[in-house]
């Protein structure tokens, strides 16, 4: 493990903390673009949906990791992302033009459901986004000239300057651009002054108000991002599946968004890559993990929200830092370059010397 020893505030804020961190998030860049010459579709089908679900993970990061409030309504926004994307793109806008309306149609979804929201916090916040939700489950299965109901929407694909990406390592390919452009975002937003009135009102919001910051104003602000990179992740799931109903966008969607940044690991940007693999990952694991089971076992209906269950607890109770935590724990015990802590001894002496000699 790598430490820094800082001198200054900008080299707090930078983006990219020191050449070694450079290199290994090239290498995987790397990687990923080569994925598609070494993996069988099936196995690219999970990746994009992981990497459309990481999309939702920076918009509950914002709001719950960083700010610190609770939603149970994120499957509103991502249902009506899907569906003004796929509503736009089938009357023949381009996909840029219909992605915007659809970011500006949550973030503006985002800012109404704010303004009521601000009276409350803590399971009361969550109580009314849950409301939400329902509520606009029920528009999309009422509202038939916009989502043709239970019948559902067929959807095109997406098209960039005539070109189709239709095929599952084409999307690949889109969908890592987005995820790569949203990760830059997030980063440049959690190192501004508006992420770090975030993270002062998740901590305490009475010191926050002693420091000047308008917590109200922060709280509208993180429900606007927050619905707009979720409003992303519809679209482009939107343009995934190829079809979508209202039915793909109940309530356990946002439990899953929910439990996705606690397993992952609060405020924690690579949690959300973390949350969202074990997301997707699960549910095929546990049918081949039926196998073993006995056979009452196996087919005991509701089987895999037991282990859903149990897994939550056990994270709440043992792993509360979540999948990364838990990886920076077994990094950090398992020091494969001892020489990082070596260099960063001799640079924190060397300052000190520095600063005798003035």
């Amino acid at each position: 493990m790598r430490f820094i020893f800082k001198i200054s505030y900008a080299q707090d804020i930078n983006i990219v903390k020191h050449k070694g961190q450079a290199f290994w998030y090239s290498l995987l860049l790397l990687v990923l673009a080569l994925c598609p010459l070494v993996v069988s579709e099936f196995w690219m089908a999970q990746v994009n949906i992981i990497l459309i679900y990481s999309l939702v993970g920076f918009g509950t990061m914002v709001l719950l990791g960083y700010t610190g409030q609770l939603s149970f309504g994120h499957a509103a926004f991502f249902g009506l992302g899907a569906f003004v994307q796929a509503y736009f793109t089938n009357l023949g806008w381009p996909f840029f033009a219909a992605l915007a309306v659809s970011i500006f149609i949550n973030v503006a979804l985002g800012a109404l459901i704010a303004l009521p929201a601000l009276r409350v916090k803590g399971i009361f916040l969550g109580v009314a986004t849950l409301a939400l939700g329902l509520i606009v489950e029920e528009v999309f299965v009422k509202w038939v000239s916009f989502t043709n109901g239970t019948s559902g929407l067929a959807v095109k694909s997406a098209q960039i300057f005539g070109v189709a990406f239709n095929t599952q390592i084409s999307f690949f390919y889109l969908v890592l651009g987005i995820v790569v452009v949203a990760t830059l975002l997030t980063i440049n937003l959690l190192r501004s002054s508006t992420g770090r009135a975030f993270i002062a009102i998740r901590d305490s919001e009475i010191s926050a108000q002693s420091m000047g910051i308008h917590v109200g104003r922060y709280k509208i602000i993180a429900f606007m991002i927050s619905a707009g990179f979720t409003g992303v992740g519809g679209a482009m799931y939107a343009h995934y599946l190829r079809f979508i109903s209202p039915e793909n966008f109940n309530l356990f969607l946002s439990l899953d968004f929910v439990l996705m940044v606690i397993i992952g690991g609060l405020a924690s940007i690579h949690g959300i890559f973390f949350g969202a693999i074990f997301i997707i990952m699960m549910p095929p694991l546990i049918a081949n993990l039926k196998d073993l089971l006995p056979v009452f076992m196996a087919n005991t209906a509701g089987l895999q929200n037991v282990i859903y269950g149990v897994i939550l607890i056990c994270f709440v109770l043992f792993e509360p830092m979540g999948l990364y935590g838990r990886w920076v724990k077994v990094r950090t015990y398992f020091q494969v370059f001892p020489f990082y802590r070596d260099g960063m001894f001799k640079r924190q002496k060397s300052f000190q010397k520095s600063d005798r000699l003035k």
